[in-house]
Formats: C-alpha cells, structure tokens, sequence
C-alpha cells in the first residue's frame, strides 16, 4: 500500500469492479484508451491487476481517496506489455473517473508510485506509454520529470491496425541519483 495525504493506493477488492466498470462506459476516460469496458472486462481486471501484484511486487493499484473511501481509479507501476518497446520494463500508468480530474490526484498517485520504486527496487528507470493525442497523459508525464524517448514510437501489437489510437510514445525517467 502506498499512501499520501490524499490518496490510498492499495490491491483491488471485488467491490471496485463495479466503479470501474463505470470508468470504462464513461466515453471522455476511455477516449485514447479504446472501447467501452465490459463488466466481465472490469472484473478481469481486479483478478489481473492482483495477480501482478503477487508475482512483480506492484501493479497499477486501485487508488481511493483518504476523506471518503471513494474509489477513484488506478495508477502505479508493472510490467510493461508484451510484444511492445517496453516489454517487461517497469511501466507506470493511471487513469482515473473523470469526477476526479483537474485535482492534482493523479500527479499525487504517480510522484507516490515513482517515490516507492525508487525506495523499493533496484530499477535503473520507469518508462510510460501514450498516443500521440493524449496530450493530457503525456502532459503529465513531462511534469513527473519523464522524457520522451527518441525513436521511441511503436505500433501497439493490442490495437488494430488502421485504429487511431494505435500509434504509441514511450517516455522515460532515470533512476535519481
């Protein structure tokens, strides 16, 4: 579990299916990130996100918020996916319900996971991947002190070809020294 005095980032329950279900049928959270989410697409990913957790140590963490216990989305740090750039590198990643945007949460939950990582791990770097248009998500990379690696775009292998959203860019961050 990873804490601020904010958030909580912590393993998935069962019961954070359903909000996250929700995310993923809210068109403005899933629009770089692809089509609307199942329910069974939700669950799956509480049991696969646990799953990291126990083999790599972390995993994109369920995030709730201190104050309430409101689930508000993931963010933290696994393996990147198979057959990409990053296969097997530590990736983060985040997203969040869009009632949680414009508050800092996910600069939070990131500078919190990164913090973690480099306490925790031997690590010479974490990397992180968005297309081209998410200028928010890559936004935020560049204030988490990530830069974009040269040469670095890649068709993703998980989006179908002539998708939009297919093109990718990795950006990194060097172990502080």
């Amino acid at each position: 579990m990873i804490e601020t005095p904010r958030l909580i980032m912590r393993r998935w329950r069962d019961a954070d299916a359903a909000p996250f279900h929700a995310m993923g049928q809210d068109a403005e959270v899933m629009r770089y990130l692809g089509p609307p989410m199942s329910l069974s697409d939700a669950q799956a990913t509480v049991a696969r996100q646990n799953a990291v957790a126990d083999d790599y140590g972390s995993c994109f963490w369920a995030v709730e918020r201190r104050a309430d216990g409101a689930f508000l989305g993931f963010c933290g740090i696994k393996p990147g996916p198979a057959n990409t750039p990053i296969a097997d590198q530590p990736e983060i990643g985040w997203r969040l319900a869009r009632h949680a945007w414009g508050q800092g949460y996910a600069r939070e939950a990131a500078q919190a996971c990164l913090d973690c990582a480099w306490a925790a791990t031997d690590w010479p770097h974490v990397v992180a991947i968005t297309v081209l248009a998410n200028t928010a998500s890559w936004g935020l990379m560049i204030r988490l002190a990530m830069t974009r690696v040269a040469d670095g775009d890649f068709d993703h292998p998980a989006v179908p070809e002539g998708d939009p959203l297919r093109r990718h860019m990795i950006y990194s961050i060097a172990r502080p020294e």
